[in-house]
């Protein structure tokens, strides 16, 4: 397993360390856990902006039966 060096202040690390606690988790897990969870989310959310305008610039939607339908789901309704 990879090593990270993350340089911090005093202070800093007392928040961490105290938010650590606060969580139950260990320092790196904590540091591990929400940096990775906030680099998804910012992933996922520039992704979507990408798609929402790619779809402004050639607007074209399905509905979901069609969808459904497509990938062989049956549509329960």
């Amino acid at each position: 397993m990879a090593t990270i060096t993350v340089r911090v202040s005093e202070i800093e690390k007392l928040f961490l360390d105290k938010m650590a606690k606060f969580e139950g988790k260990s320092l790196s897990d904590l540091l591990k856990t929400t940096t990775l969870e906030s680099l998804e989310d910012e992933y996922d959310a520039r992704v979507a902006d990408y798609a929402y305008e790619e779809y402004l610039e050639r607007p074209k939607s399905r509905s979901l039966s069609d969808v459904m339908s497509e990938y062989g789901l049956e549509d329960n309704e």
